[in-house]
């Protein structure tokens, strides 16, 4: 299975608008994958609070019609990272897009951790209540974002549902690198599975990004890292190492709690 993810630099001077058209570009040049996935918040950065209110949109709004046609394009699966979401009550979500190869919405997810302690996203946005995961032919991945990372009972719900990769859209800040890298091991090694999380470049609102996309396999190997700069990360793995992992070291099947 080959999977890129778009490590996007988000830059202020740059127009959501433009950054939906250049991204979608980067997403057509991926045909050939099997999946692609995007980072958290890419339209307006994910710690650009003070925009969420402007920039938000409905689900099936300008993003979801942008990243659809450019999931099609591909004919790629595409995690199109999240938007920041308006729903018809006016509350708003941090909520993650998931198209198959047709152009079809076949997943959202609304954020369950919501970032920021009593301010930003925790205070500005709504809390997600499901689980999603998402049948490919190939695997199924169980979506989370960003500040999940850090709550592994939400990955243990995850493979309870069958997940085998677990994909990770990211605003991730420079200054907590080390836990990015940490925690995504983490999860891959106590849940034997396959880890992508993906992550922005560049500042937003003045918080410089970690970047460094990651891709860890059902050992805790790093198969592949990103630098902090924009980049695309590809890797090509095979989502039948999860069964045997799981075979040769039942670990999974002594659980208690």
């Amino acid at each position: 299975m080959r999977a890129s993810l778009i490590q996007i630099a988000v830059d202020e001077d740059e127009s959501v608008e433009s950054r939906r058209r250049r991204v979608a570009s980067l997403v057509r040049d991926q045909a050939g994958a099997d999946l692609v996935v995007l980072p958290e918040l890419w339209t307006t950065g994910a710690f650009a609070f003070e925009g969420f209110g402007n920039e938000a949109e409905p689900l099936e709004g300008p993003t979801h019609e942008v990243m659809a046609k450019a999931a099609s394009d591909a004919g790629v699966w595409l995690h199109a990272g999240s938007i920041p979401e308006r729903a018809p009550d006016g509350t708003l979500y941090n909520t993650s897009l998931f198209f198959s190869p047709s152009g079809e919405l076949a997943a959202s997810y609304r954020k369950i951790h919501r970032f920021g302690f009593d301010k930003g996203e925790a205070v500005l946005m709504g809390r997600g209540e499901d689980l999603v995961t998402v049948r490919l032919p190939e695997t199924t991945v169980g979506v989370a974002t960003c500040y999940d990372l850090r709550f592994p009972e939400l990955f243990r719900g995850l493979v309870d549902a069958g997940a085998e990769t677990l994909v990770i859209p990211a605003g991730w800040p420079e200054r907590r690198r080390a836990h990015w890298t940490l925690l995504a091991r983490a999860r891959a090694v106590e849940n034997q599975a396959f880890v992508l999380a993906c992550g922005t470049a560049g500042t937003h609102a003045r918080v410089p990004q970690a970047g460094h996309s990651i891709v860890v396999d059902p050992w805790g190997e790093v198969l592949a890292e990103a630098g902090a700069g924009e980049e695309i990360l590809t890797v090509e793995f095979d989502p039948g190492k999860v069964a045997v992992t799981r075979e040769q070291f039942p670990a999974l099947k002594d659980r208690v709690l």
